[in-house]
């Protein structure tokens, strides 16, 4: 069923979409959409600084 909707049964739903929630509720909540997935990637390359970083100072351990 969702694999026969058309470009203007998709502008439709987006314009009903506009109507209902607004324009300044659909900025919100994108701008906390995308401020959730930047923290996010965040989180994930600061989990991998901390491996590395684990990683050298076990590596500077066993050097002495």
């Amino acid at each position: 069923m969702l694999g026969n909707i058309r470009w203007p049964e998709l502008l439709l739903f987006l314009v009903i979409i506009l109507l209902v929630f607004g324009v300044g509720r659909i900025s919100k909540v994108a701008g906390e959409l995308g401020s959730g997935i930047r923290a996010f990637k965040k989180g994930i390359s600061g989990e991998e600084q901390d491996k590395k970083e684990n990683e050298t100072d076990s590596s500077k351990d066993s050097d002495d």
